[in-house]
């Protein structure tokens, strides 16, 4: 049997999950969800006081990022949704962000593309 993989991309997990659940029903192999971003690392900030805590970039506070370097702190808050001065959203990225990854058989993976664009899902 020959497999085959799909990328759908969507606004929410939520939306993302209930897919993955009617996805159940067919010969699915694999699948994930995950979330995604245009800077490194973990949204995953503290909130120590910026008066006495080590902050690594403005990135870190005002969008809510782990940046793994110095330099990738820089471009980060370089960027004009980090000085909430932009239709940013929440201070991450806005749109389609959540990843759902299917791996299917063959045969089910018509089925499988049908299923994901009458939710809304972006291939």
């Amino acid at each position: 049997m020959s497999e085959k993989s799909i990328l759908a991309y969507f606004k929410s997990p939520e939306e993302a999950e209930a897919v993955s659940r009617k996805l159940q029903s067919l010969r699915v192999i694999d699948m994930a969800i995950d979330r995604f971003g245009k800077y490194p690392g973990d949204a995953s900030y503290s909130g120590n006081n910026p008066l006495t805590g080590d902050i690594p970039s403005l990135a870190t506070m005002t969008l809510n990022s782990q940046v793994d370097s110095r330099s990738a702190g820089i471009l980060a808050s370089a960027d004009t949704s980090a000085s909430g001065m932009s239709h940013g959203g929440d201070g991450g990225p806005t749109g389609r962000n959540i990843l759902l990854t299917v791996v299917t058989d063959a045969q089910s993976h018509d089925q499988a593309l049908r299923i994901i664009e009458e939710a809304g899902g972006l291939i």
